[in-house]
């Protein structure tokens, strides 16, 4: 299901592929819909226990593209330097392969607010914790079960 990476010489190991997905402060999000065309949208996220979560409204395009067909990518880019004299960038990415699917449970999408303030306002916790709680009733949270997961880089 899955090719190999073509530059294998650019292959980063596991251990900088999840300091990059803990850096990145956002993700594109790839989903597909009934029409056939894909949709790409930037997302701010979190990545732990093999999933990435993030936060969504109540409705939306991403939303009906995920309902249609749960199978996504989601691809990361951080490090960015353009060389301009050497006709390259450098940069650090990650790409994952994974299915989507809400999360419904109360006590998982508390623990999901709460690693997206620590990973994004960890210096407003209690201000963001109410925040959260608050904006429970108005948003959804998803989450991405990696199945494949690539990183590479130029340095």
């Amino acid at each position: 299901m899955f090719k190999e990476m073509r530059r294998n010489d650019r292959a980063l190991p596991d251990g900088e592929m999840f300091d990059i997905m803990d850096k990145a402060e956002y993700g594109v999000l790839s989903t597909v819909g009934s029409d056939g065309c894909p949709y790409g949208v930037p997302v701010n996220f979190v990545f732990f226990d093999n999933c990435i979560y993030f936060h969504c409204a109540l409705e939306g395009h991403k939303l009906e593209n995920m309902n249609y067909n749960s199978k996504v990518s989601f691809c990361v880019v951080t490090d960015v330097l353009i060389l301009p004299d050497e006709f390259s960038t450098k940069y650090s990415s990650v790409i994952s392969f994974g299915t989507a699917s809400e999360v419904t449970e109360p006590a998982k999408k508390k623990e999901v607010f709460v690693k997206i303030l620590e990973k994004f306002s960890k210096d407003f916790m209690e201000e963001g914790i109410k925040y959260a709680e608050a904006a429970c009733l108005r948003t959804k949270i998803y989450q991405i079960k990696v199945l494949h997961m690539t990183a590479k880089g130029r340095r």
